[in-house]
């Protein structure tokens, strides 16, 4: 946006009060927070990304207030959006770490975490993150309006903004919801054809060539855009088709640590689970560290700012318009310090007081990392993992050198890294809405509460959604690896019994140190090399779609106008694609769980071909569609 803090008036003027925070905008937002946070959920412990919800949730809040409600509210709209937003953060931020805790219940060490504790601790990580940023405010949304884009919260203005479109906009979010919903009920219910296809190439030993023929990853794709997607894709390259081959070739009869049988009779997916996974997990580290180090000036200056906005908000509070309204200071401080009592009472957070200390100041510092990458970059690139990735690194060293160590040392570890985690999405999270608000006129004091409201929500049901889905499925599997989780617990059991593979580790490091140098983005290189090719395969499909669509040439300004609003229409419909396949997973698992999931089978099975030729029609179906509007605007 061009204009300056001093020349910005917002769409509703700070004198005019209209419907904002209601029983309608708390209902639905919670509603569609619950929803998004299971979508997201199933999303990210199948791909090991999740994206974001505010623009989705926007468009289906018009179109149910607009046209089923018949009310109209901008500000009411955008309280829904806000409060909806809130569960993907908490649920991204959830299935990164806790995972870890059911996986090592699986194998006897511990007991599967409580609903209790899974809900505190995304609840502590929650209210933590939007604490955080209630001074930061200030600072990044009004002091640098004109210079820190926040992308997606001006695009979801943007859309809040063209209201009069809500009903088509939200059609098209609808439309692909049940589309993705109908074609996971055939593939993975009825297993009319299978939704992922593969083959091993006998003739170059280690490899194997396949894709997941899913309109989630698809989704995916296309909202990351082509850049990120190939970057995925070359990561998944380099492991399966030169990093596998190599063990395979060099490896033969040997047996290496910490595989425990002989390297030619591995499969390629054994060779990938046995030895990819840590030089993934190392480059991952390494992407997330690295992020950290180059944005540290940018953090420093943060921090200050955000030092100098909360004398400010304590000087300026009483005489604030409806637009500059926070919640008081003193309110916020009295939370935190709640919390921190918490963390250091509470026994599934087994530290010291200095300790629980230490995590707010570690949540905070990270709150306005995330923050400030969100205003630049986007909430698709934070790097919220590899903030997690360092978090978890420092406090499991801390936890052993302090003596906790063993199982107890390991959840502490967990638990630490989960509320980081959370404090980070859920603080990129509320920036944005923050943006969205600030330029539709919202007042701030009630969309901070809102997300509270949300992070309650999302919190409450992120517990009985993971316990759900490994129930049905159980973490760790090919239908929802849970990669990060992973990796997480790899790198605490490593750190806590000195038992890591660091020769693999350190491959992945010098792997992006490497990438680095070259000026490509490590963590989306990173990610596809720790996850299987089939996926990232799945996720370059979607991004191809969106290269071809944004390589389209615009002659003058308004086919240019048609052009962004063909895109902003697959953005629409991909996700919808996204959040149907998440809740159909999720229906799935209940299905899964009550022995009912055979009862649909079909007893007879297409080939391989057929699912690639219905993927095809999938994409084709995706493109035509945004081409489509595009005509009608001629």
């Amino acid at each position: 946006m061009k204009e300056n803090k001093n020349d910005f008036k917002p769409y509703i003027p700070a004198d005019q009060v209209v419907p904002e925070f209601t029983i309608t905008a708390l209902i639905l937002g919670i509603l569609l927070s619950v929803i998004f946070g299971a979508a997201n959920a199933y999303l990210g412990l199948r791909v090991g990304m999740t994206v974001s919800a505010s623009i989705p949730a926007a468009v289906l809040s018009m179109g149910i207030i607009r046209i089923i409600l018949r009310k109209n509210s901008i500000l009411e709209n955008n309280l829904v959006q806000t409060i909806g937003s809130a569960g993907e953060s908490v649920a991204a931020g959830a299935i990164f770490t806790l995972p870890a805790l059911f996986l090592w219940a699986k194998e006897g060490k511990i007991d599967s975490p409580s609903i209790l504790t899974i809900f505190l601790v995304a609840l502590v990580g929650g209210i933590l993150g939007i604490c955080f940023m209630v001074p930061l405010r200030q600072a990044l949304i009004v002091e640098e309006h004109g210079v820190l884009p926040f992308p997606e919260g001006t695009a979801c203005a943007e859309v809040l903004l063209a209201g009069e479109e809500g009903g088509n906009k939200a059609g098209i979010v609808f439309s692909g919801l049940g589309i993705a919903a109908i074609y996971k009920f055939i593939a993975d219910g009825v297993k009319l054809f299978p939704s992922e296809i593969g083959y091993d190439i006998q003739a170059y030993a280690g490899s194997s060539v396949g894709i997941q023929v899913l309109p989630a990853l698809a989704g995916v794709g296309y909202i990351c855009g082509p850049q990120i997607s190939k970057y995925m894709f070359a990561g998944g390259t380099l492991s399966w088709f030169v990093l596998m081959p190599m063990i395979a070739l060099f490896g033969k009869d040997a047996t290496i640590f910490p595989g425990s049988e002989v390297i030619s009779t591995l499969a390629p997916g054994s060779l990938w689970g046995t030895y990819i996974k840590y030089i993934g997990a190392g480059a991952v580290a390494a992407g997330g560290i690295m992020s950290l180090i180059k944005t540290s000036p940018l953090i420093v200056r943060t921090f200050k700012q955000a030092m100098g906005s909360m004398a400010k908000n304590r000087a300026a509070a009483a005489d604030a318009s409806r637009t500059q309204r926070d919640l008081p200071m003193p309110i916020i401080l009295g939370i935190i310090a709640v919390i921190a009592v918490a963390i250091w009472l509470l026994p599934i957070f087994p530290v010291s007081f200095l300790g629980a200390i230490l995590v707010v100041i570690f949540g905070f510092f990270f709150a306005t990392v995330s923050a400030r990458m969100v205003g630049l970059i986007g909430s698709s690139n934070n790097p919220v993992s590899g903030m997690a990735i360092a978090t978890l690194i420092i406090s499991t060293l801390i936890l052993k050198a302090t003596g906790t160590t063993g199982t107890t040392g390991m959840i502490g570890s967990i638990c630490i890294g989960s509320i980081i985690c959370i404090v980070a999405a859920i603080a990129g999270d509320t920036s944005q809405d923050l943006k969205t608000g600030f330029i539709v006129g919202a007042t701030p004091k009630l969309q901070q509460i809102g997300e509270m409201v949300g992070v309650i929500a999302s919190s409450a049901a992120i517990g009985y959604v993971l316990y759900l889905l490994n129930a049905a499925w159980g973490f760790g599997s090919n239908e929802i690896p849970a990669p990060q989780a992973t990796m997480m617990k790899m790198l605490v059991e490593g750190i806590m019994n000195a038992e890591l593979p660091w020769a693999l580790i350190l491959v992945g490091v010098f792997i992006a140190i490497v990438v680095e140098i070259l000026g490509i983005p490590v963590l989306p290189f990173a990610v596809g090399m720790y996850l299987p090719f089939s996926l990232s395969a799945g996720i370059m499909a979607g991004g191809v779609v969106r290269w071809i669509l944004e390589r389209r040439k615009a002659a003058n300004e308004n086919e240019e106008k048609e052009k962004k609003a063909c895109i902003e229409r697959g953005t629409l419909f991909t996700s919808g694609l996204i959040a149907g396949e998440g809740l159909m997973g999720v229906i799935l698992a209940i299905c899964a769980v009550a022995k009912v999931d055979s009862k649909f089978v079909s007893p007879v099975a297409l080939p391989q071909i057929a699912s690639l030729v219905i993927f095809i029609i999938l994409l084709a179906y995706l493109y035509f569609l945004c081409v489509k509007k595009n005509n009608k605007t001629n």
